[in-house]
């Protein structure tokens, strides 16, 4: 088999799919605009968060979204200067918050998160990665015990959906698995199959080189439109022209300009997260760790500790606002008391969300010489191995692992 086949987008997703397909006999080049993992995928939480099935949009969610969006350093924000253009996906996302369709996102959440699961594995094996992994569980932490039952109903989808967790109800128990934590926290659920990786960009790094060993090849171009033909497709790029008997779209926030130029238009908005990267020795961190009603997470990095999280829905212009980054810091401080806060890094990137919070997994409505493969919100590195074998898939015309439709195109 040897066909051309260009991937659009250099971050986890894209850089796993490449690594399918080339195994599968392709040849395959990867474009990006600013190279391996230099959005998204390098300053996450690290983490494969496998047991996180539920949609943000959730039934009741907008009757507490007018606190949040007023709130320029909450949890779920929208700058004012930007709400008037996000006003359309704001409908799409109150919509998509409805019983029933939340419920079926979560039938189709939890199939992608099996796959995804099972997928990891597979590709920790085939790429001979087990270094980079960390297999330290999860714990979500709850002020007292209303915050603890008002969780309840989400544990139980997680149980009818397979996840294995287990529950610690007094500061003790808690300090066991993760000592120096305030005594506020009195209840959590930890998830003992949770899986971080230690260097986001490390493992995207390592999964290039796989992928420049099997012939693979990447580089620094930015595609300014497609184009469907009979045959495949032609790539108007800033470097010039050039032409792929397949493309697949997996280029993240940026996505749905490129969809667009094929006729799809499709409602990506872009999650802003803020984060800070403190270095080793920072705290002594044993799992990773999540402030669900704070909306961010604490997480260990090559030794050192990462606090980030939060949604600002900014679109992808408007400059960071890193107050947001020390906000989140300043509570981790006073969450993990021994926490030494100095000499961090600060970041901020962007997530391509959809209402739903699903991707967008299929074929362009234009051609199928186009795979789309984006829109995975928060989630782009816990379902990136998942996507690479629906897509090497999808590309062999092929039965894939999972039905495709709760994740179409055109779903909206």
């Amino acid at each position: 088999m040897s066909q051309d086949i260009i991937v659009l987008g250099a971050g986890v997703v894209g850089i796993s799919i490449a690594v399918e397909l080339v195994r599968q006999g392709h040849r395959v080049k990867v474009l990006d605009r600013k190279g391996i993992a230099a959005e998204a995928s390098q300053g996450n939480a690290g983490a494969f968060a496998f047991t996180d099935v539920m949609p943000l949009a959730a039934p009741g969610i907008m009757r507490k979204a007018p606190k949040w969006l007023l709130d320029p350093l909450g949890p779920l924000s929208v700058p004012p200067r930007y709400a008037l253009k996000i006003a359309p996906w704001m409908l799409r996302f109150w919509r998509a918050s409805w019983q029933d369709r939340h419920d079926a996102s979560i039938v189709a959440q939890s199939a992608l998160m099996n796959l995804s699961k099972a997928a990891l594995e597979r590709q920790i094996v085939s790429t001979k990665g087990e270094a980079l992994i960390q297999r330290n569980g999860q714990m979500q932490l709850f002020e007292g015990e209303k915050q603890f039952r008002d969780s309840h109903p989400g544990w139980e989808i997680r149980r009818r959906h397979g996840i294995t967790f287990e529950f610690f109800e007094t500061p003790e128990a808690i300090a066991e698995v993760q000592p120096g934590l305030d005594r506020r926290f009195t209840h959590a659920g930890y998830t003992p199959d949770w899986i971080n990786t230690s260097d986001p960009k490390a493992w995207v790094d390592h999964l290039a080189q796989v992928l420049a060993r099997a012939g693979g090849e990447v580089i620094q171009d930015e595609v300014q439109r497609l184009t469907a033909t009979e045959s495949g497709v032609a790539l108007s790029c800033r470097a010039g022209d050039i032409f792929a008997d397949k493309v697949v779209l997996a280029a993240g926030a940026w996505s749905h300009k490129l969809a667009k130029t094929l006729g799809d238009s499709i409602p990506l908005e872009t999650e802003r997260g803020y984060n800070t990267t403190l270095p080793a020795g920072s705290f002594d961190l044993r799992t990773h760790l999540t402030f669900g009603n704070h909306g961010f997470v604490v997480s260990r990095i090559n030794g050192g500790v990462r606090v980030g999280g939060a949604v600002e829905l900014g679109g992808l212009n408007l400059p960071p606002n890193y107050k947001r980054a020390d906000v989140l810091l300043e509570k981790a401080a006073r969450f993990l008391p021994g926490l030494q806060t100095s000499g961090g890094s600060q970041w901020m990137g962007f997530r391509p969300s959809l209402p739903d919070t699903l991707p967008i997994i299929g074929h362009a409505k234009a051609s199928r010489h186009v795979v789309y493969a984006f829109g995975h919100g928060h989630l782009g590195l816990t379902q990136s191995s998942a996507t690479a074998e629906l897509v090497r898939d999808l590309v062999a015309d092929r039965k894939t692992a999972i039905p495709l439709t709760p994740y179409r195109a055109d779903r909206f």
